[in-house]
């Protein structure tokens, strides 16, 4: 006859199991409830930048000065040129001095140029023998080069660094000439008609 007693060997065997599996549930449970908040995914919601004028300015004072170091860098290379730098930031060397009278508002220049950027990647360049002409600070040509202009005389030869905000700013020129970069303009006024 079977009785429905348990035996001291089989209690005792439960009891391990009992105690084995106790500890592991206590664990168990933290480490899904865990997994389970860790797999949700929260949309955070982004709070709006709130751009002052300040932060323009901040911006546009650190983009200048790491401007200005390239600049430098350049001018290291080139130590032969005597720049001058104008309050604009323009800076200009005239290496061959013409004879002729300087351009005023309104004046129709004839000129030679090369355009290049600081690695020394030209961009633009008029053909030999061929000549552009703009009328002086009524053109959409660069501002640096409508400031420097106006500094020379028939027939000067010059190389202007213009600082990428009096050349093509921030967009650059959609082309050739990336945005926030300065350029050099080795540059002809031939004549001023």
């Amino acid at each position: 006859m079977q009785s429905n007693s348990i035996s001291k060997d089989q209690k005792s065997n439960r009891t391990r199991i009992l105690f084995f599996h106790f500890p592991f549930s206590i664990y168990l449970l933290p480490f899904s409830l865990f997994l389970l908040y860790s797999c949700h995914e929260e949309t955070k919601k982004d709070k709006p930048i709130k751009w002052t004028n300040e932060n323009s300015t901040n911006m546009h004072k650190t983009l200048a000065a790491e401007e200005e170091v390239d600049i430098k860098l350049f001018l290291a290379q080139h130590g032969d040129w005597k720049m001058t730098k104008t309050g604009s930031g323009l800076q200009y060397y005239i290496y061959e001095n013409g004879d002729g009278i300087q351009p005023n508002d309104g004046d129709r220049a004839e000129i030679e140029f090369s355009i290049s950027l600081l690695d020394g990647t030209q961009c633009y360049k008029t053909n030999t023998d061929e000549v552009q002409e703009f009328i002086v600070d009524h053109s959409e040509i660069e501002s640096g080069i409508q400031e420097g202009v106006k500094l020379l005389h028939k027939g000067d030869r010059v190389k202007f660094i213009i600082p990428s905000h009096l050349a093509h700013g921030l967009v650059g020129d959609m082309n050739k000439i990336p945005p926030l970069t300065p350029i050099v303009v080795d540059f002809y006024l031939r004549d001023i008609l």
